[in-house]
Protein backbone atom coordinates (compact mmCIF):
# COMPACT_ATOMS: atom_id res chain seq x y z
CA UNK A 1 0.00 0.00 0.00
CA UNK A 2 1.30 3.52 -1.03
CA UNK A 3 1.97 6.60 1.55
CA UNK A 4 -1.39 8.21 -0.35
CA UNK A 5 -3.41 5.09 -0.54
CA UNK A 6 -2.53 4.73 3.24
CA UNK A 7 -4.02 7.90 3.99
CA UNK A 8 -6.81 7.41 2.28
CA UNK A 9 -7.55 4.36 4.25
CA UNK A 10 -6.99 5.82 7.20
CA UNK A 11 -9.16 9.15 6.79
CA UNK A 12 -11.99 7.09 5.88
CA UNK A 13 -11.48 4.78 9.05
CA UNK A 14 -11.41 8.23 11.02
CA UNK A 15 -14.72 9.12 8.86
CA UNK A 16 -16.34 6.69 10.15
CA UNK A 17 -15.41 6.28 14.01
CA UNK A 18 -16.47 9.93 14.43
CA UNK A 19 -19.43 9.92 12.11
CA UNK A 20 -20.52 6.33 14.91
CA UNK A 21 -19.41 8.84 17.62
CA UNK A 22 -21.57 11.84 16.01
CA UNK A 23 -24.81 9.19 15.77
CA UNK A 24 -24.09 8.09 19.28
CA UNK A 25 -24.21 11.96 20.77
CA UNK A 26 -27.48 12.70 18.57
CA UNK A 27 -29.00 9.72 20.29
CA UNK A 28 -27.82 10.44 24.05
CA UNK A 29 -29.00 14.22 23.15
CA UNK A 30 -32.28 13.59 22.13
CA UNK A 31 -32.59 11.08 25.62
CA UNK A 32 -31.74 14.15 27.44
CA UNK A 33 -34.06 16.00 26.28
CA UNK A 34 -36.64 13.42 26.74
CA UNK A 35 -35.44 13.28 30.47
CA UNK A 36 -36.03 16.99 30.48
CA UNK A 37 -39.32 16.48 29.15
CA UNK A 38 -40.36 13.58 31.09
CA UNK A 39 -38.26 13.07 34.01
CA UNK A 40 -36.39 16.11 35.67
CA UNK A 41 -36.51 19.66 34.31
CA UNK A 42 -32.27 19.83 35.14
CA UNK A 43 -31.88 18.44 32.39
CA UNK A 44 -32.42 21.20 29.92
CA UNK A 45 -28.87 22.24 31.73
CA UNK A 46 -27.04 18.96 30.07
CA UNK A 47 -28.90 19.55 26.82
CA UNK A 48 -27.91 22.63 26.00
CA UNK A 49 -24.19 21.85 26.85
CA UNK A 50 -23.77 18.49 25.76
CA UNK A 51 -24.27 19.68 22.45
CA UNK A 52 -21.32 21.89 22.12
CA UNK A 53 -18.92 18.62 22.69
CA UNK A 54 -19.87 16.70 19.49
CA UNK A 55 -21.08 19.68 17.33
CA UNK A 56 -17.75 20.62 15.58
CA UNK A 57 -17.36 16.68 14.87
CA UNK A 58 -18.80 17.49 10.94
CA UNK A 59 -16.05 19.70 10.64
CA UNK A 60 -13.22 17.21 11.40
CA UNK A 61 -15.57 14.70 8.85
CA UNK A 62 -15.28 17.20 5.84
CA UNK A 63 -11.79 17.63 6.34
CA UNK A 64 -11.25 14.17 6.45
CA UNK A 65 -13.55 13.28 3.77
CA UNK A 66 -11.43 15.38 1.63
CA UNK A 67 -8.01 13.80 2.77
CA UNK A 68 -10.46 10.29 2.53
CA UNK A 69 -11.29 11.15 -1.22
CA UNK A 70 -14.86 10.62 -0.56
CA UNK A 71 -17.51 11.98 -2.93
CA UNK A 72 -18.89 15.02 -3.06
CA UNK A 73 -22.22 13.96 -2.34
CA UNK A 74 -20.64 13.27 0.66
CA UNK A 75 -19.10 16.24 1.70
CA UNK A 76 -21.65 18.50 0.56
CA UNK A 77 -23.79 15.53 3.56
CA UNK A 78 -21.69 16.70 6.07
CA UNK A 79 -21.99 19.98 5.49
CA UNK A 80 -25.45 19.72 6.32
CA UNK A 81 -25.29 17.70 9.04
CA UNK A 82 -22.86 20.98 10.35
CA UNK A 83 -25.43 23.45 9.14
CA UNK A 84 -28.89 21.48 10.80
CA UNK A 85 -26.56 21.36 13.95
CA UNK A 86 -25.29 24.97 14.63
CA UNK A 87 -27.14 27.51 12.85
CA UNK A 88 -30.31 25.93 12.72
CA UNK A 89 -30.57 24.31 16.06
CA UNK A 90 -29.69 27.56 17.01
CA UNK A 91 -32.02 30.07 15.72
CA UNK A 92 -34.63 27.28 15.74
CA UNK A 93 -34.17 27.84 19.89
CA UNK A 94 -34.22 31.69 19.70
CA UNK A 95 -36.71 32.57 17.21
CA UNK A 96 -40.17 31.59 18.37
CA UNK A 97 -41.57 31.23 15.07
CA UNK A 98 -39.57 28.33 13.75
CA UNK A 99 -38.80 26.56 17.26
CA UNK A 100 -41.38 24.05 16.02
CA UNK A 101 -38.42 22.19 13.88
CA UNK A 102 -35.92 22.05 16.90
CA UNK A 103 -37.02 18.44 17.85
CA UNK A 104 -37.54 17.34 13.91
CA UNK A 105 -34.06 18.70 13.54
CA UNK A 106 -32.44 15.25 15.53
CA UNK A 107 -34.84 12.77 13.75
CA UNK A 108 -32.78 14.58 10.00
CA UNK A 109 -29.89 14.22 11.65
CA UNK A 110 -29.95 10.72 12.96
CA UNK A 111 -31.28 9.88 9.33
CA UNK A 112 -28.45 11.82 7.55
CA UNK A 113 -25.61 10.72 9.80
CA UNK A 114 -26.77 7.22 9.49
CA UNK A 115 -26.78 7.64 5.39
CA UNK A 116 -23.33 8.72 5.38
CA UNK A 117 -22.35 5.97 7.72
CA UNK A 118 -23.38 3.43 4.79
CA UNK A 119 -22.58 5.46 1.79
CA UNK A 120 -18.54 5.93 3.28
CA UNK A 121 -18.51 2.12 4.45
CA UNK A 122 -19.45 1.56 0.74
CA UNK A 123 -16.55 3.89 -0.78
CA UNK A 124 -14.52 2.05 1.78
CA UNK A 125 -15.23 -1.66 0.35
CA UNK A 126 -14.84 -0.27 -3.39
CA UNK A 127 -11.19 1.06 -2.71
CA UNK A 128 -10.35 -2.66 -0.82
CA UNK A 129 -11.16 -5.06 -3.67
Amino acid sequence: MTGSNHRVQYSRQVFLVLAWIYAICVVIQTLIAGMAVFNNYAFWEYHTTFAIWFQFIPILMLILAFSGQLSKKIRWEVVVLFLLIVPLQYVSVHVPIIGAIHPVTPLILFWLILLIIKQATRAGKKTNK
